[in-house]
């Protein structure tokens, strides 16, 4: 349909229909007063609280496991070094490939 021809139908369909009685005086600009009052979504600032609310929980676990890690019997005496631990697994596989020759 041709937008011309729609908007002088609309137009004389509005004519034709006066608005009620029902509708306060001014409501429309009351409304639209109340939608720019409104304020508008920042969205950097909505992820900034996010992640510090995610901060405490991510804390609170990785404390907790580093307790767990500390304490826990499984991983030995506690008397083991890391650095040749680390050291061994590495060379594991030097040993071995001079091995095959």
């Amino acid at each position: 349909m041709n937008p011309a021809e729609l908007h002088k139908k609309l137009i004389s369909a509005a004519r034709a229909n006066p608005p009620g009685e029902g509708v306060p005086y001014a409501f429309e600009k009351r409304v639209t007063a109340l939608l720019a009052a409104q304020p508008v979504a920042n969205i950097p600032v909505l992820w900034v609280r996010g992640l510090w609310r995610a901060a405490i929980p991510c804390l609170a676990i990785a404390l907790m496991l580093g307790i767990w890690a500390f304490f826990n019997p499984a991983t030995g005496t506690g008397d083991e070094d890391l650095s040749q631990n680390f050291e061994n697994t590495l060379l594991a596989a030097v040993d071995q490939s001079g091995q095959l020759q």
